[in-house]
């Protein structure tokens, strides 16, 4: 996977996420629109058989667009975490049963 930076200001941060498809955009963009600070947060696949989504991502400019996207990431991997874990013990209490 690679991300190359289209456009980058103080609010704004423009990048294509080169090999991700709906599933990780849609995930990142649940993610930011957590965080007031975060006015817009989308993207969009200019042609469906080319894995190169372009996602936007607007903040207040309270917080730096890559910040927001930084914690986005960590609530992103707290959550995987925490499935994790519950997943592991679903298995455990199937297995007892």
């Amino acid at each position: 996977m690679k991300i190359h930076v289209i456009e980058r200001s103080e609010k704004t941060f423009k990048f294509e996420i080169e090999g991700a498809g709906h599933t990780l955009c849609t995930l990142l963009q649940k993610a930011l629109l957590q965080d007031e600070n975060v006015e817009v947060a989308g993207y969009d696949i200019p042609h469906p058989l080319v894995a190169r989504p372009i996602f936007y991502l607007r903040t207040s400019g309270e917080k730096k667009p890559e910040e927001a996207l930084m914690e986005a990431i960590e609530r992103i991997k707290k959550f995987n975490a925490e499935f994790s874990s519950a997943f592991r013990r679903a298995l455990e209490e199937s297995e007892k049963t």
